[in-house]
């Protein structure tokens, strides 16, 4: 990977060298999607037949998996990958039951109640990417935080021909229904609904960079009401060191990561030039290994060693960056912890690989990625739920909230507003005076 010496760019090269890949924003990427969007909005099913021959080569007539298929699926995964499977969701149910919603009841005022209150979606669509890595561990990490928030109708989705494991999984996570169609169309089925596809409420899931943008540009279009689960597209880690790390460690995980696609990007942030030195060498040598060696190759010419004086620079530069995925590999690597305040998932120490959160430590890994992991979170239980306020007042509770109501609508110049208060305190008053 490039070196830069990180107090030795300009303010714009440093902006470039945290850039990401540019096979990201191409340009006629909206338009190209757009298009598929809008095709399967008006042909449906016929759309997604169509694009399952152009993009995978597959002829299909049925989308949906049977009853038959799945069970014929299942039958063909080998008894490692069962077991595997098993734990994996053991750990995932463990951390993400943990998480389960407590309502909340606060009363602000004598006679005012308040309350937040959580609801399961009702329908939701999850996106398994397949191709050349069927992510069997995305359909864990969607399904079984659906299942578990109460989601009554959940949908999987992924490019064809699934690959067995994906079906296993989505049926031990208790996935019914799951229908054979990926990419950008994929996205279009579930919210906007075809023949087969039911249409949800809200769409989960990572992919590539079409998929990304068709979940930005459904969630946009005032066509339909659904929404998106993050900003989550190729995958991307960043790295810190300091000099006493293992480069072949170091290699291993920015491997992991390049492997996933030609628009993966890693980075490595260390304050050693030797240990850059050896990682690079590390790279050259554990690449020649990879069945992957051709994608991760791609990721890395998009990749780069960024030397700064020491770890809290190293914290500043991660925090500038936002990484999808953290890794800190120091000798106290709580204590730069604390620095940290931009990252989707983090991984502490030389002995936590981000393989693990990928598959099976609990976690999710389902992550945001570009760098909004400034602003949204890893995803969790809480997004397959909506949360709602409640208040109920009672006539004394109105009775010594209302002339504030009523002098904050005044200044708005709501009228109505006021009024709506006016009236049932001059009720109260009414009632009083009656009473009395």
């Amino acid at each position: 990977m490039q070196i830069l010496n990180w107090h030795n760019l300009t303010e714009t090269e440093r902006k470039n060298a945290l850039s990401r890949s540019p096979l990201v924003g191409d340009e006629s990427l909206e338009k190209n999607v757009a298009v598929i969007v809008n095709k399967v909005k008006t042909e449906q099913d016929a759309a997604l037949i169509a694009y399952n021959q152009q993009f995978d080569g597959v002829s299909l007539t049925e989308l949906k998996l049977s009853a038959a298929q799945i069970d014929a699926a299942c039958c063909r995964v080998n008894e490692d990958i069962k077991q595997a499977v098993a734990q994996a969701m053991d750990n995932i149910e463990s951390f993400h039951l943990a998480q389960q919603f407590e309502p909340i009841t606060v009363d602000t005022q004598v006679g005012v109640r308040c309350e937040l209150r959580s609801e399961a979606i009702e329908k939701v669509g999850l996106y398994i990417p397949g191709g050349t890595a069927p992510l069997i561990s995305t359909v864990m990490m969607l399904a079984l935080p659906a299942k578990i928030a109460g989601c009554e109708q959940r949908i999987l989705v992924s490019p064809p021909p699934i690959n067995d494991a994906i079906v296993y999984a989505a049926n031990a996570c208790g996935i019914t229904e799951i229908f054979q169609v990926g990419g950008a169309q994929a996205i279009a089925a579930l919210a906007f609904g075809t023949e087969s596809v039911p249409a949800v409420d809200k769409i989960f899931g990572p992919g590539n960079r079409y998929v990304t943008e068709a979940k930005r540009l459904v969630s946009q279009d005032s066509r339909c009401v659904v929404s998106i689960d993050m900003p989550a597209g190729p995958s991307e880690v960043l790295l810190i060191a300091e000099k006493e790390a293992n480069p072949e460690f170091i290699a291993a995980d920015l491997l992991s990561q390049a492997e996933h696609g030609p628009d993966s990007q890693v980075m490595l942030v260390t304050d050693c030039a030797a240990l850059a030195d050896d990682v690079n060498a590390a790279l050259n040598r554990q690449l020649e290994a990879l069945p992957r060696i051709d994608i991760a190759q791609q990721a890395l010419e998009s990749s780069r060693t960024i030397l700064v004086s020491d770890m809290k620079e190293a914290a500043l530069v991660s925090n500038r960056y936002g990484p999808e995925h953290l890794i800190i590999q120091t000798q106290t690597p709580r204590d730069l912890l604390t620095s940290i305040r931009a990252a989707g998932s983090v991984f502490l120490g030389a002995y936590t690989p981000e393989s693990v959160g990928d598959y099976a430590s609990g976690t999710n890994h389902v992550l945001p990625t570009y760098g909004y992991s400034r602003a949204v979170s890893s995803l969790s239980l809480a997004d397959f739920s909506r949360r709602f306020t409640v208040q109920e007042l009672t006539a004394d509770g109105l009775l010594g909230l209302g002339e504030t109501v009523m002098i904050l609508a005044a200044a708005e110049q709501l009228d109505a507003h006021k009024n709506a208060v006016k009236l049932r305190l001059d009720s109260l008053s009414l009632q009083e005076g009656k009473a009395s």
